[in-house]
């Protein structure tokens, strides 16, 4: 017998969103990979240089995916639960785990890497980047793109302004590192296929991804997920669109 409404979202509104792992989602949600493989090509770079730096690293579990660490490895990371899991990640590997708000400066001094990386940063300190980038130096990441996931954020939140929906575009990245003294290297974008396949799953997710419907709670919304409940229930899965870019930039030499 089908779970019911109340079922679904009890659940989804009750487990942990600590850390960046998304596995409580696996046969309730399903996202396309970009093509390129972040992680690999990541972990291919951490494995040739001496120092290294991952800015909001989450929970840590994309770094400590990563073959071979650099004998200097530090991370950045600014909200407490995801400290204490990147800490219980990554400190076995060697690397260190600094607490940072994610405002200028990065708590580091110049010229002290080799590498930074970063998978999806909320926010970009291009000029911070380039001063801790050794000359010769990369930045390395996967960053949001434009309009990720705007089908589900305008069905709670309604039609966004070109701002919003314009927003996060490659183009911005190209011009802040440039202006930052980075030379942009390889930049590609993809638009990548989402389905929510039960409430519950778009319940964990904005729990989990705080940024796309700001503020969000089940008794704020309540309303608008039943009328989302009842609409995969009659047609199938909610289908929605993240948008990836990767970005390699780097500091002359």
């Amino acid at each position: 017998m089908p779970r019911t409404f109340d079922e679904l979202v009890a659940e989804a509104d009750s487990v942990s969103v600590d850390g960046w792992d998304f596995s409580w989602l696996d046969g309730r949600a399903t996202e396309q990979r970009p093509s390129w493989g972040y992680q690999r090509l990541m972990g291919e770079r951490l494995a040739r240089v001496g120092a290294a730096l991952d800015i909001q690293t989450g929970g840590g579990e994309v770094l400590a995916g990563a073959p071979l660490l650099p004998p200097v490895m530090a991370a950045t990371e600014s909200w407490p639960p995801n400290l204490a899991k990147a800490t219980a990640l990554l400190h076995p590997r060697g690397a260190v785990v600094v607490a940072d708000a994610d405002e200028p400066p990065l708590p580091f001094a110049d010229a002290a890497f080799d590498l930074v990386t970063s998978r999806h940063p909320v926010t970009v300190w291009w000029q911070e980047i380039a001063r801790v980038l050794r000359p010769g130096g990369r930045y390395f990441a996967q960053h949001v793109g434009p309009a990720s996931v705007v089908e589900l954020v305008e069905f709670f939140l309604g039609r966004q302004p070109p701002r919003v929906r314009e927003g996060r575009h490659p183009d911005r990245s190209r011009e802040g590192a440039a202006a930052a003294g980075l030379d942009v290297l390889d930049l590609r974008l993809e638009s990548l296929r989402m389905e929510f396949l039960d409430i519950g799953a778009v319940v964990y997710f904005l729990r989990k991804v705080i940024w796309m419907v700001p503020g969000f709670t089940v008794e704020q919304y309540r309303d608008r997920l039943r009328d989302l409940h009842e609409l995969i229930a009659a047609e199938g899965p909610f289908v929605a669109h993240a948008t990836r870019y990767l970005i390699e930039a780097g500091k002359p030499a």
